[in-house]
């Protein structure tokens, strides 16, 4: 597969996308990404701009002539490694072919509030429950409770070895 990246005028970017799988038969990406929030007590998934300004696309083989690409309406040009090498190598193809994978889209970020209870997914307590007591959303990461040898022990974790117990899912799913 053959990767490609646009830079475009950012309120356009999903019109390139459209625009240019229609004109030039090919995969085009504006990645996006999804965030779970808290908003009037109840949660819901909100899209973003993962990357304002470009979009991705993907040809099955090489394309020989990407000033094309500028005929797009928004689109301001193409971004090259070299003067002659448009398509992406190395890590920026790398990059491409996960979001490509991912359809476009990088998974929500889970919100985590005080009070709630988790369970650690990784590390030297993995399986245990715990309840948090405070949220450091910058760092992304939180302070919990546990008890552990039959006392209470707080320490920081990060966003990514925990997740929320099935009733605190469930919970947020009924509110």
């Amino acid at each position: 597969m053959y990767c490609y990246c646009l830079f475009c005028e950012t309120v356009h970017c999903d019109d390139v996308a459209r625009h240019a799988e229609t004109k030039f038969d090919c995969r085009a990406i504006s990645p996006k990404q999804v965030q779970h929030i808290r908003r009037h007590g109840a949660f819901e998934d909100i899209s973003h701009p993962l990357l304002p300004g470009y979009v991705f696309l993907y040809f099955d083989g090489p394309v020989e002539d990407t000033a094309m690409f500028r005929r797009l309406p928004g689109v301001l040009k193409c971004l090259k490694e070299t003067e002659k090498q448009a398509e992406l190598s190395g890590s920026d193809e790398a990059f491409a072919m996960m979001l490509y994978e991912k359809n476009g889209v990088i998974g929500k970020t889970e919100v985590y509030a005080e009070g709630e209870k988790i369970r650690l997914k990784e590390g030297a307590f993995s399986g245990m429950e715990a309840e948090i007591v405070r949220v450091d959303r910058r760092a992304v990461r939180m302070q919990i409770l546990l008890t552990f040898a039959g006392r209470p022990l707080r320490t920081w974790v990060e966003y990514e070895i925990v997740e929320k117990t099935k009733d605190e899912t469930n919970a947020q799913t009924n509110a």
